[in-house]
């Protein structure tokens, strides 16, 4: 028996690094995207040549890397005919999202009354602990999906909105699972909220104006705007999700007897500094944001110590 046991604790290492390398590579991959593709767009300039313009592009921009010289076009909707191959970005985030739920089943599912339950915290059992998680996870889509429909026009007001969302789920968490597994709860949270708006929004956005194309008719931009909007949000969860992922191996963050509020402001922090940067791309330098974020942290270690 101690054989087999020793067997499966060695099986259950790889399951372990190897989720873990897929998970990491694949959001690198979905991440790097996420930051290119904001920055060309806060990059971009009018056409100068009044052809392209006439053709629909809506902005250009001139980069160099790795010895070469490149020109992005970006068309307000649509070009006149799709070029082939047309190349699409969803398998980075889906690959992260899988591998991380993967990694998730065998760190914390299959070993649930010692790393998902915390009797101390609450009195569950293996499988509604596992069972809570999973309907968390869901229903963070949900509720995200569903106040992004009713306030889309009103972005402050959404932000608002999501930002209490998160508040709440980080304390509901807290009040849940194991104090690592809530900040792992949360973070799975906001991952599974971020492939959502690739899967559910952003990638049938780009089909409808693909087959709105490919049937002769002229796309609706409003499934450009639909697509860039859940995108932008996208991008600011991405510094938050890491750290979220990455606090696990810190005690004095997820151990500590306010942890969900250190969560929350880390997380708000870790938004504030992704907008310095969307802005620092459109040629706005407002160093006092990354100064206020970088008091924040100071100013969380400080108080947590």
């Amino acid at each position: 028996m101690a054989g087999v046991l020793a067997l499966s604790d060695y099986w259950w290492g790889w399951g372990n690094l190897l989720f873990r390398w897929l998970h990491v590579i694949a959001a690198m991959a979905w991440i790097g995207a996420s930051f290119y593709f904001i920055a060309l767009d806060n990059h971009l300039e009018p056409p100068r040549d009044p052809d392209d313009a006439k053709r629909g592009v809506g902005g250009e921009a001139w980069e160099v890397h790795g010895g070469g010289f490149y020109r992005v076009e970006k068309f307000r909707v649509a070009p006149a005919r799709l070029p082939e191959p047309l190349h699409w970005f969803k398998w980075e985030a889906y690959t992260t999202w899988l591998s991380g739920f993967g990694l998730f089943v065998v760190v914390y599912y299959s070993h649930a009354s010692s790393y998902l339950v915390d009797r101390s915290v609450a009195d569950l059992s293996a499988w509604e602990a596992i069972a809570i998680s999973i309907a968390g996870l869901a229903l963070a889509w949900l509720v995200y999906d569903g106040l992004c429909r009713a306030f889309i026009d009103d972005e402050a007001l959404l932000a608002v909105l999501v930002f209490a969302f998160v508040c709440l789920s980080a304390w509901g968490a807290s009040q849940l699972f194991a104090p690592r597994a809530a900040y792992l709860q949360v973070g799975a949270m906001i991952g599974t909220i971020m492939v959502g708006n690739v899967f559910f929004v952003i990638i049938p956005a780009h089909w409808k104006l693909v087959r709105a194309k490919e049937a002769g008719a002229e796309p609706d931009p409003k499934w450009n705007r639909a697509g860039k909007t859940r995108s932008v949000h996208n991008n600011y969860f991405t510094l938050p999700v890491v750290f979220a992922m990455l606090s696990n191996h810190f005690t004095f963050t997820y151990g500590h007897k306010h942890a969900w509020v250190i969560l929350v402001a880390m997380l708000a922090l870790g938004a504030l500094v992704r907008h310095y940067f969307n802005l620092r791309h459109r040629g706005l330098n407002v160093w006092p944001i990354l100064g206020l974020a970088a008091a924040g942290i100071v100013a969380v270690a400080i108080l947590i110590r």
